[in-house]
């Protein structure tokens, strides 16, 4: 049985795939991501963690952006975390982030996105994004990245952060 995520990500790509000749000139276009994520603090059922204490961790996500129109695409994301804790640093996990855009006018795009932990973690991640320099060949976004998380035997959470990056 095909979970809601899954069925959410079909339907997204098969929205995309529909209406060739309703398509703007010069789509699709295809572009790229890099940015660096600072998580802010976590809610569970066991009260408020901060990532400013014990432990740290540092995202790195990026990823694709196949842009359908001025309004909506599909992105697929991948973010490496590093966790420093106890003066040792490793990868903790990796995320695969595949999301539907959609984008609206003054730079803001919404991005709803499905999370797949390869620390056993998944849920969703709504995405608020908001371009802040736009140039010729290259754009500095922020975003504030919502991650909903469930599994692995843990208690589900809810994480805020702040999201710095370039695309292109």
């Amino acid at each position: 049985m095909l979970t809601i995520f899954t069925r959410s990500f079909i339907l997204a790509i098969l929205l995309s795939l529909s209406a060739k000749a309703q398509q703007p000139a010069g789509y699709p276009k295809i572009t790229g991501y890099f940015s660096v994520l600072n998580p802010i603090g976590t809610w569970n059922k066991n009260g408020f963690h901060d990532n400013f204490s014990d432990v740290y961790t540092i995202v790195f996500p990026f990823g694709i952006n196949i842009l359908k129109s001025d309004n909506f695409g599909i992105s697929f994301e991948i973010a490496p975390a590093i966790r420093t804790e106890h003066n040792i640093s490793k990868v903790s996990s990796v995320l695969f982030h595949p999301g539907a855009m959609f984008r609206f006018k003054h730079g803001f795009t919404f991005i709803g996105r499905a999370a797949f932990e390869t620390n056993g973690r998944y849920g969703i991640t709504p995405v608020f994004n908001q371009v802040i320099k736009k140039g010729k060949d290259a754009s500095l976004y922020l975003a504030v990245p919502i991650p909903v998380r469930f599994g692995n035997d843990q208690p589900a959470s809810l994480t805020t952060g702040l999201q710095v990056g370039v695309s292109f």
